[in-house]
């Protein structure tokens, strides 16, 4: 079954261009998804309507069968869906561990330590204690976008939304956020939807889809 679909979407902004035409797909949880298209094809846009940053012109993103856009969308942005971003998007005057805490009290989760939860979520991609504490700014490229993954787990999102994780990363730390993505995808059972420019990504995931002219369709 699957827990996120899009039905007939179109989208144009100010009704000029139509950047994506008469979309149907579904995304289920367990698979890792790649999309894939040229630069301005639309898939950030794509991305950003699936993770309810942006109102769809016609048609419906459905969520376990409802519409997202007659759901609150904080609240499916702060309980259902993690976003990861290329540019990471954490805040550079807090620590790892202060980032993955905020997002934690912002969504509302009732847990009775917070910061042993956040660690262990830290500690699950690969940041330890002493990293945790450090401002993310005095981190590593890789190490900041493992934050950010914890971030977006860190009210247990079933759905991870990743626009270009790998953009900014060496080969051998992609690997290391690849993994990362198909564990969260393979063993936890969570939908990963992935945009990304990257081939060792693309010989990674389970599924591809192309943008082109608006439509996506399966490789």
């Amino acid at each position: 079954m699957a827990i996120l679909e899009i039905k007939n979407l179109n989208f144009s902004y100010d009704g000029k261009k139509q950047v994506l035409s008469d979309i149907d797909m579904d995304f289920k949880r367990g698979i890792l998804y790649g999309i894939y298209g040229k630069s301005g094809a639309g898939k950030s846009t794509l991305l950003s309507l699936l993770a309810g940053l942006e109102k769809t012109n016609d048609g419906d993103i459905l969520y376990e069968g409802n519409d997202i856009d007659k759901m609150s969308r904080e609240k499916y942005r702060s309980s259902t869906v993690g976003i990861i971003f290329q540019s990471y998007n954490l805040l550079p005057q807090y620590t790892a561990l202060e980032n993955v805490i905020l997002s934690m009290n912002i969504s509302g989760i009732k847990e009775k330590n917070k910061k042993i939860k956040a660690l262990e979520l830290l500690n699950k991609v690969g940041i330890d204690e002493i990293k945790a504490n450090r401002r993310v700014l005095q981190l590593s490229g890789g190490e900041q976008q493992r934050v950010s993954i914890a971030r977006a787990l860190s009210y247990d999102s079933k759905i991870i939304l990743a626009d270009e994780p790998t953009g900014n990363l060496d080969k051998e730390t992609e690997d290391e956020i690849i993994d990362i993505l198909k564990t969260l995808a393979h063993n936890e059972n969570k939908c990963v939807i992935v945009v990304s420019h990257s081939l060792n990504v693309k010989k990674s995931v389970d599924h591809i889809y192309y943008l082109l002219n608006g439509k996506l369709k399966e490789d």
